[in-house]
C-alpha cells in the first residue's frame, strides 16, 4: 500500500480529535473572561466542599428532603463534580467540558428546588432564592460558548487554528 494512503488515514483520523481538542480548549474570549471564572469556579468548589462537610444540610440530607432518588449516592456524586469541574474551571482547564456538568447541575437544582418556590409562594420569592443559581447557569452556559479566555490553562494548550478554506 503506498504510504501517501497511509499518511492520508492518518492524517484523516487525526483531524476530529484535532477539532475537538480545538474546540474544547480554542477560545476567543476577552481577558476579563477570568472574573467568570473565577466566580463560576469559586462558587461551585465551595458547594461541593460543603456536600461533604454538612451533608445533612447541603448534600445527601438535602437531596432527601427534596425527593431526588439515591440521595447517598448522589449527593457525593454531586459534589465531588462541583469540586472537580469547579476546579477546572478556575483553572481554565478543560472549561468548556466542565461547564456542561455544571449547567446540568443548575437545571436540576432550579427545576426541583425554585419551580416550588415559584408555585407555592411566588414570582419574586422565587426570583430572590434563585439569583445565585440562575447567575452560576448563565456564567456556565456563558463559558460553554466562549471557552476560557486568554489567561486560561486551556489557551496555553490549544492547537494552533489551521489554514481555513475559503468559502
Amino acid at each position: 500500500m503506498p504510504s501517501g494512503v497511509l499518511g492520508y488515514h492518518a492524517a484523516m483520523n487525526t483531524a476530529p480529535r484535532q477539532n475537538l481538542l480545538r474546540w474544547i480548549t480554542g477560545t476567543r474570549a476577552p481577558a476579563p473572561t477570568v472574573l467568570i471564572r473565577l466566580a463560576v469556579g469559586s462558587v461551585f468548589l465551595s458547594e461541593g466542599i460543603q456536600k461533604f462537610l454538612f451533608a445533612a444540610e447541603r448534600g445527601a440530607g438535602r437531596f432527601a428532603r427534596i425527593g431526588l432518588p439515591a440521595p447517598d449516592v448522589l449527593g457525593p456524586l454531586v459534589g465531588a463534580t462541583e469540586i472537580l469541574c469547579g476546579s477546572l474551571v478556575l483553572l481554565g482547564l478543560a472549561t468548556r467540558l466542565a461547564a456542561m456538568p455544571l449547567i446540568a447541575t443548575m437545571l436540576v437544582a432550579i427545576t426541583t428546588t425554585k419551580i416550588p418556590i415559584l408555585v407555592q409562594r411566588g414570582f419574586w420569592a422565587m426570583a430572590h432564592d434563585s439569583r445565585t443559581d440562575w447567575s452560576m447557569l448563565l456564567g456556565a452556559l456563558f463559558l460553554l460558548i466562549v471557552g476560557a479566555g486568554p489567561l486560561a490553562l486551556d489557551a496555553r494548550i490549544a492547537p494552533p487554528e489551521g489554514p481555513r478554506s475559503p468559502r
